[in-house]
């Protein structure tokens, strides 16, 4: 071979190693001033999250670990989170032709305890993806705070209104696993964990709560279907992660989809999913687009990001100007004392620790 095809190869290999390393993850300790960091107001991070209830933080840069508190292999209730956990496996389903968003809830045959109106049944699932469906039935795993501000069934026709609530998510669960003839916990293991290399292992079991005032434990295993048969034939689907997977599956929406050189989730759907698609806080710049939270470029914000939250407060964050991931735990399968406060507290320690 000669000296010049030689140098074609060399430079070919140096840049899939680029990309490569561009499109995983090192959880290795990093220099945060390296990647923007002050050492010393992280340490002051470090010692308020000793102190506030905190289970573990991560912040990635350039798929880079700059900072890790705390127990970030274990695993607990993501909450909120998991509908952003379904974002990736739509637009996968999208893209394939598998799933048409144009259909309705009475072509795909859906109802619930209390029947569904025709002007329910002819909310879309793109609607439903919205959260725009103008259906607004009890549910599963639905908080005190999304009832009281749950409209009145019928109220809305759909895509007139956003309304955040469980019944669209749950049901959207429903649909995949209608569609594919697969449970949702084997779809993410195939599509997302085994790809990103994460802990996850796609166990999954049921749990039936009879009653609101039910305290139930957590079963101890990757996925749960939370059954509330007293408010709607479709379950909740729970996921427990560890820090470090929720960082994995952040760091592949920064990748815009890829994976070791693999497009996993469409980048289109991406770009799509994380624009807002409702502005519920305009003066702040606050929407939610599909499946994700949005936080739009304002006079006081240099660039958008995209995020879920979860009870506790839970949070994964990506930040793609910044080419950042900040994911926050609290271990909610126990009593917890970390609350919106200490949440706030956290975010601006974190951008105050940043040089630049």
């Amino acid at each position: 071979m000669s000296f010049f095809r030689l140098k074609i190869v060399y430079v070919l290999i140096l840049i899939t190693t680029i990309v490569n390393a561009q499109e995983s993850i090192s959880f290795k300790n990093h220099n945060p001033t390296e990647y923007g960091f002050s050492k010393e107001k992280l340490d002051s991070l470090t010692e308020f999250l000793k102190n506030s209830g905190s289970s573990s933080l991560m912040i990635l840069v350039n798929g880079k670990k700059v900072y890790e508190w705390g127990d970030t292999d274990r695993k607990h209730l993501i909450h909120s989170i998991r509908k952003a956990l379904l974002n990736s496996l739509y637009g996968i389903y999208i893209d394939e032709g598998i799933i048409d968003t144009t259909e309705t809830i009475r072509e795909l045959k859906i109802d619930d305890l209390v029947p569904l109106s025709d002007n329910e049944k002819s909310a879309t699932i793109i609607d439903l993806l919205k959260s725009r469906s103008g259906i607004y039935h009890h549910a599963a795993a639905v908080s005190d705070n999304m009832l009281k501000s749950m409209p009145e069934r019928n109220s809305h026709i759909p895509n007139e209104a956003y309304y955040y609530n469980n019944w669209g998510f749950n049901v959207l669960g429903h649909i995949l696993e209608l569609k594919t003839g697969k449970s949702l916990y084997t779809l993410f293991n195939e599509h997302i964990a085994r790809p990103l290399n994460m802990s996850y292992s796609g166990q999954f079991t049921q749990k039936i709560v009879n009653s609101d005032v039910e305290d139930f434990k957590i079963p101890e295993v990757d996925g749960f279907y939370q059954y509330e048969m007293h408010k709607s034939k479709y379950p909740a689907y729970h996921f427990r992660l560890s820090t470090k997977d929720l960082a994995r599956y952040g760091q592949l929406y920064i990748n815009q989809g890829k994976w070791q050189n693999k497009q996993v989730v469409p980048e289109n759907w991406i770009t799509y999913s994380t624009k807002p698609h409702n502005i519920t806080y305009e003066p702040a710049g606050i929407a939610y687009g599909i499946l994700w939270g949005v936080l739009m470029k304002t006079k006081n914000r240099s660039a958008s990001s995209f995020h879920h939250t979860g009870t506790g407060v839970h949070m994964l964050a990506v930040y793609p100007k910044s080419n950042m991931v900040l994911v926050h735990r609290v271990d909610t399968e126990k009593e917890y004392s970390f609350g919106e406060k200490e949440f706030y507290e956290m975010i601006d320690l974190v951008w105050d620790a940043k040089i630049n």
